[in-house]
């Protein structure tokens, strides 16, 4: 009888043992390979497109996104055309930071809270595409700057870790006050009848806002935006240890702006901040 009763088990064993066998996970498939260059994703929106560079790394690995503002009168589609400022993204890719060319609303946004809303869903839908860690940092040229800037400050609807600024409009009020053509550019972007308040520039809110990681690039012989209103207006509210002043000479951006020089020193200044946020957050 016990012989009978263990050769019953050891059938009853074999049995399972075939079934668990059909029944197991197979192993997961190979990673595919990375890719050896730089995706480029292309974000539709109705004012025009916005390009998503992607180094290969941030697919494997968690990365930060850097969004990118654009000058007056130009668009995302110029600076991913452009050689000079693909010195500065091809710096940040290396990094390795994703980078989000923003279309910013329309060519003359002027930072208005129409753009910025545009940049926050931009943001959202880049964020897909890549091994996004959920930083953000921000990179403005010229009236980029003004972009920038207040989507660093409180009431931001994202959130920012450190900007960078290369010849920046910081003052609205300023820049409505420098030509008519500018100042019906701001009307129209901010759906005003007269003269813009405080509280619509960003020099003004940053004035009043806690300490920001900054890295600015101005010069002196800036005859578009004045170095003095703007650009010197924000040592003050610079964080100390982690921020940069660069003073270069040479007209509003100018090619010394896209040297491989500041390439490096912008892209030293956002890896500061990862590491120093990738720090924090092994502590919690």
């Amino acid at each position: 009888m016990r012989r009978a009763v263990l050769s019953l088990l050891a059938t009853l064993a074999a049995a399972l043992a075939v079934t668990g066998a059909a029944t197991a996970t197979p192993p997961p498939p190979p990673p595919l390979p990375l890719p050896k260059k730089p995706d480029t994703v292309r974000l539709e929106r109705v004012s025009g497109p916005s390009f998503l560079r992607v180094p290969p790394a941030c697919y494997r690995q968690e990365c930060a996104l850097v969004v990118v503002s654009h000058p007056r009168g130009q668009s995302a589609e110029r600076l991913l055309e452009s050689p000079q400022v693909n010195v500065l993204v091809d710096a940040l890719l290396a990094v390795p930071l994703a980078v989000l060319l923003s279309d910013d609303g329309g060519e003359s946004t002027w930072g208005s809270p129409a753009a910025l809303a545009q940049v926050a869903s931009l943001r959202q839908e880049a964020g897909a595409h890549f091994a996004w860690n959920g930083r953000t940092y921000a990179l403005g040229l010229s009236m980029g700057g003004l972009l920038a800037l207040r989507s660093a400050l409180p009431g931001s609807p994202y959130p920012v870790g450190g900007v960078a600024l290369i010849d920046p409009w910081a003052d609205l009020r300023g820049a409505w006050g420098t030509a008519l053509s500018r100042r019906a550019e701001i009307a129209q972007a901010y759906d005003l009848s007269g003269e813009p308040e405080p509280h619509h520039s960003p020099l003004t809110l940053a004035e009043q806002a806690p300490r920001l990681p900054l890295f600015v690039v101005a010069s002196p012989d800036d005859d578009v935006v004045p170095i003095e209103t703007n650009a010197a207006r924000l040592k003050s509210r610079a964080l100390p240890g982690l921020s940069q002043f660069v003073q270069l000479s040479g007209p509003h951006l100018g090619a010394n702006r896209f040297s491989p020089r500041v390439a490096g020193q912008l892209a030293a200044f956002f890896g500061r901040l990862e590491a120093q946020a990738t720090e924090q957050a092994l502590r919690r």
